[in-house]
């Protein structure tokens, strides 16, 4: 309650906001980003959302999408400069300033009050209010639970609600996770009494994929895939090479652990892909393996429980060499 009050007295007359999210925001990012956005636009604020990095040409469909400013080096006086001007900086779905990239050091010195809504693990200790729940399923849900603790749900229209539910429908894996509560659905529940078009955004996110992008699928699950059986473990390494033969853009990565994750047995999953500055990690697991520990332990990452992610700074087949060295230590988790 107290941080809902400092909030309310915060937005109280109209301010100059911006929001951020993560490095290459995924739907939760980006459609928790907009639809603060639309709601502070509603009340009478001036709103800029910046992102530290593009993000999938299959989330362009957001209300609002248009007038995102990508950070760049094109861009950077601009971003500073709203950063300086800001009375309110707004922060979603990170736990850290170094996940925003060069963007964390201008908010670091910003003299606007920060404001951190996100459901991370271990969120770092750098704003003046927070609204962080590590039991929330999406930044979204903790998103439109902010605004009606704030008294105006009412507010949340067809296009406001259709950002918020992008982002419940993809941090569930479409609401089959064990972070699918009643209160996600409750949620889901009022968004539809609103007239969101939940198909059109299934559609959108899921039923758009690229010629290149289905057939890069289809080779990574065919020639990139190793299951190691004695640990439960499966993962897929691509390499910056196989990126470019196949034309990938941002966002044609996103979902291809989850494919080694479905395997039947596999308890423990991993994606590597070799970027040019380094080999960026996604993991996943189901049950009580905590991939958030294992990605803060050995690869500088972090995350949720059954979902994290890491870095490497060592080529991508010493990376590999690595992870499956470690799976022993974990040995009595993925086989029991």
């Amino acid at each position: 309650m107290q941080q809902i009050n400092a909030l309310k007295e915060l937005l109280e007359s109209p301010k100059k906001i911006m929001i951020t999210t993560h490095h290459k925001p995924d739907a939760d990012a980006l459609g928790s980003s907009l639809g603060l956005a639309g709601y502070l636009k509603k009340k009478g604020h001036q709103v800029q959302v910046i992102t530290p990095s593009d993000y999938p040409s299959f989330l362009n469909w957001m209300s609002g999408n248009e007038e995102v400013l990508v950070y760049s080096q094109k861009t950077d006086a601009q971003a500073q400069q709203i950063i300086r001007e800001a009375d309110a900086i707004f922060c979603l779905d990170f736990s850290a300033l170094s996940r925003i990239n060069e963007l964390g050091q201008y908010i670091e010195q910003a003299s606007g009050t920060k404001v951190l809504i996100d459901h991370h693990l271990q969120p770092e200790d750098f704003a003046d209010i927070m609204f962080s729940d590590t039991n929330a399923a999406a930044t979204a849900e903790i998103v439109y639970e902010v605004i009606r603790e704030l008294g105006d749900e009412a507010l949340v229209d067809v296009a406001i609600g259709e950002c918020l539910y992008a982002g419940i429908m993809t941090d569930t894996g479409s609401f089959r996770h064990s972070s699918t509560t009643r209160n996600v659905h409750m949620i889901i529940a009022d968004l539809l009494h609103n007239g969101i078009d939940i198909c059109k955004v299934h559609r959108n996110i899921y039923d758009s994929y690229s010629e290149s992008r289905l057939r890069f699928l289809g080779y990574v699950l065919k020639d990139k895939l190793t299951v190691v059986r004695e640990f439960n473990t499966a993962f897929i390494a691509v390499t910056s090479e196989e990126l470019k033969a196949y034309d990938s853009q941002t966002g044609d990565t996103e979902g291809l652990v989850n494919f080694a994750l479905s395997i039947e047995g596999v308890r423990f999953a991993a994606l590597f892909i070799e970027r040019q500055e380094a080999v960026k990690i996604s993991f996943r697991s189901v049950g009580d393996i905590s991939v958030n520990e294992f990605a803060r332990a050995h690869f500088n990452g972090g995350g949720h429980k059954n979902a994290a992610g890491g870095i490497s700074y060592i080529p991508l087949n010493e990376t590999i060499n690595k992870f499956v060295s470690l799976l022993p230590q974990y040995a009595e988790q993925l086989v029991n």
